[in-house]
C-alpha cells in the first residue's frame, strides 16, 4: 500500500511539473495579439465566475471599459513580462487586495542553484535586503547580506542607470490595497520590492547603484555573493567528517522543548523568528505583549490557551496585541484569539458570499492543483464535500452563502477582562483586519498606529486558487469567498483607524525605535 502511494505521488509529481529549461524558453517567447487578447478574456470570464464581490470599488461597465480598452491597446506580440506590466494594473483597480496577478519568475536547476548558491546569497544583490519608503523614497533599513560594509540607512537613487522613481512607480501600478486606503501599497512595494527587481531585471551577480547617505551621493556597487577566487573545480576530496556529537540528556530535553516550542508558535527558518510570541513587559511587569506577525503558522489553539493561562497567573492588568505588517491568515485561529478577549457568547462573521455553489465545492478544492496531483487529492473529495455541503445556503436575496465559522461561539478561559490596546499599520491586513474590526466595534480595544491595509467592512479571501492563463501562463490569484465581520462601519473601502495616530520615522526605523509601543507604555504608566 505504501508503495503505491509512492507511485501516485511521482506520478503526480511528474505529471504536474514542466522542465525548467522548457518553462524558462516560454518566458522568452513572444505571443500572438490573438493569444494575449484571448488571456483578457479568459481572465474577465474567471473574475466574472469566480469573484463574490466584483463591483465592491469598481462599477462594472467602467471594468468592462477597462478590459475593452486592454485588449484594442494591444497591437503587437509580446513576451509574458511586458504584458503582466500591462494587465497588472488592470487587475489591481479593482482594489481587491487578495486579487492580484503573479509576474513570470526564472527558475533554476538544481545544479544552478548549488553552484551559484541561490539560497543562501539569493538571486539578485537585494534579495538579502530590507528596503522601506519614505515620501516616495527607497531606503535601505535592513542588511542581512554577506557584505557588512552594505550602506545601511542609504537611498537608493539609481539602479544601473535607472531612476529609483521610475521604478517604484511601474510597480506600484500593479499593487492595490481593499478600497481607498493608502497605507498598503508602500509597505507591500517595500517588501516585494526584491522579488519585483528579479522578474523584471532576472538574475545577476553585481547592481551599480547611485545611492544617498548623510547628504552625500556617490556610486556603490552590491554584490550578490563574495567573488570566487579559488580554482578548485567540483567538490573537494578527502574532506574529514567531524564525529558526530553525543549530547547529554539535559541537550536532548533542551532540542525537544524548542522543537515543541517552534511547533506551536510557528517557526519561520529564513527570518529567525515566531509567528506567535508573548513576553511581559521588561518596563511594566503589568502589562503583556502578544506579538502576532501572522495567523497562518504555529498551533494557534494551544498557544492561545497556553498564553491565556500565564496572563491570568500573573494577573496582568493591560495587554498588547501587535498586529503591525500581521498579513492574516486563517479564520478559526483569530475568532480562537477574540474568544479570550471577551466573557459573552459571539456570531464572529456573517456567512461568507460565493458566485455559486461550483465555486465553493469544485474550484475551490481542485483549482489549485496540477495534472497527476488532481488523481491524489481526488480520493479525498468526498471528505471536502461532507465538510462543505452542509455549510453551504441559497440567502434570502438569492445567492450563494457558505459559513466559514461557528454560528455562535462561546468565550473561552481564563478570560481576559484587563485593558487591551492594538497595535495597527498599514502592513496589517486581511484576517487582521477581520479581528480588528470586531474590537474596534464592540470598543474592546484602543488602537494604535495607522489606518490598516484591509478594509473594515471585509474582504473577499477565504479560498483564493491560482487561475493559470492559456498562452501567457500568468496566474491570477482570485478570492472566492466575500468575508465580513459582523461589526460593520458605515464608510466602505476604509481601514480600521487608529485611536491615536502615529507612524515611524526613517531614524525610528533605523535606530530601532518603537514609539507605537512605547506610546502605550508610557499611556499606561500615567493612568495610574
Amino acid at each position: 500500500m505504501r508503495s503505491i502511494a509512492i507511485y501516485i505521488l511521482l506520478f503526480g509529481i511528474l505529471c504536474g511539473c514542466v522542465s525548467t529549461k522548457k518553462y524558462n524558453a516560454q518566458l522568452a517567447e513572444k505571443k500572438s495579439v490573438e493569444q494575449l487578447r484571448g488571456d483578457v478574456d479568459y481572465l474577465y470570464s474567471k473574475l466574472l465566475g469566480n469573484h463574490p464581490q466584483l463591483y465592491w470599488y469598481i462599477g462594472e461597465n467602467q471594468l468592462k471599459a477597462k478590459f475593452d480598452s486592454l485588449k484594442r491597446s494591444i497591437s503587437e506580440p509580446m513576451v509574458a513580462h511586458d504584458f503582466y506590466f500591462k494587465l497588472a494594473p488592470l487587475v489591481a483597480s479593482i482594489r481587491q487586495g487578495h486579487t492580484r496577478l503573479i509576474p513570470l519568475n526564472k527558475r533554476f536547476t538544481a545544479k544552478e542553484r548549488d553552484s551559484l548558491k541561490v539560497k543562501k546569497y539569493g538571486a539578485t544583490p537585494f534579495s538579502k535586503l530590507g528596503f522601506a519608503i519614505f515620501n516616495g523614497k527607497l531606503y535601505v533599513v535592513k542588511s542581512d547580506s554577506w557584505d557588512k560594509s552594505v550602506p545601511v540607512g542609504a537611498e537608493i537613487v539609481e539602479v544601473n542607470g535607472i531612476g529609483s522613481d521610475v521604478l517604484l512607480s511601474k510597480y506600484r501600478s500593479t499593487l492595490t490595497a481593499d478600497g481607498y486606503i493608502t497605507t498598503f501599497v508602500d509597505r507591500m512595494l517595500a517588501n516585494r520590492f526584491p522579488s519585483f527587481f528579479y522578474a523584471d531585471f532576472d538574475f545577476t551577480d553585481s547592481l551599480l547603484c547611485r545611492i544617498k547617505l548623510n547628504d552625500t551621493t556617490k556610486l556603490y556597487t552590491f554584490r550578490r555573493a563574495p567573488v570566487d577566487t579559488s580554482k578548485a573545480k567540483g567538490k573537494y576530496k578527502n574532506v574529514v567528517k567531524e564525529p558526530r556529537k553525543v549530547l547529554s540528556k539535559a541537550q536532548k530535553d533542551s532540542a525537544r522543548a524548542e522543537q515543541l516550542k517552534r511547533k506551536v508558535q510557528g517557526y519561520d527558518l529564513e527570518s529567525k523568528t515566531y509567528s506567535k510570541n508573548f513576553e511581559v513587559s521588561k518596563s511594566d511587569s503589568s502589562v503583556g505583549i502578544l506579538t502576532l506577525k501572522d495567523f497562518s503558522r504555529g498551533s494557534y489553539r494551544k498557544f492561545y490557551s497556553q498564553t491565556f493561562k500565564k496572563i491570568d497567573s500573573l494577573k496582568l492588568k493591560t495587554l498588547v496585541i501587535d498586529l503591525r505588517n500581521n498579513p492574516g491568515g486563517s479564520a478559526a485561529d483569530i475568532a480562537d484569539l477574540y474568544s479570550y478577549l471577551v466573557d459573552t457568547s459571539f456570531k464572529f462573521m456573517s456567512n461568507s458570499e460565493v458566485t455559486s455553489l461550483r465555486s465553493a465545492l469544485f474550484t475551490s478544492y481542485f483549482q489549485n492543483l496540477k495534472g497527476g496531483f488532481k488523481v491524489l487529492a481526488a480520493p479525498f473529495y468526498p471528505l471536502y464535500l461532507v465538510g462543505i455541503i452542509p455549510r453551504t445556503s441559497v440567502g434570502d436575496d438569492g445567492k450563494y452563502y457558505v459559513r466559514l465559522s461557528k454560528k455562535v461561539h462561546k468565550p473561552s478561559k481564563p478570560t481576559f477582562k484587563g485593558e487591551v490596546y492594538v497595535l495597527i499599520n498599514g502592513g496589517s491586513f486581511s484576517a487582521s483586519c477581520i479581528i480588528s474590526s470586531m474590537l474596534k466595534g464592540t470598543k474592546r480595544a484602543y488602537f494604535v498606529g495607522e489606518e490598516t491595509g484591509g478594509a473594515y467592512n471585509g474582504t473577499v479571501a477565504g479560498m483564493m486558487p491560482y487561475f493559470e492563463l492559456p498562452s501567457s501562463k500568468l496566474n491570477a490569484r482570485i478570492g472566492l469567498f466575500c468575508m465580513r465581520p459582523t461589526q460593520q462601519a458605515n464608510i466602505e473601502g476604509r481601514g480600521i483607524m487608529p485611536d491615536y495616530q502615529l507612524t515611524p520615522s526613517l531614524a525610528d526605523v533605523l535606530s530601532g525605535k518603537d514609539p507605537e509601543m512605547e506610546w502605550v507604555l508610557k499611556r499606561v504608566s500615567q493612568k495610574r
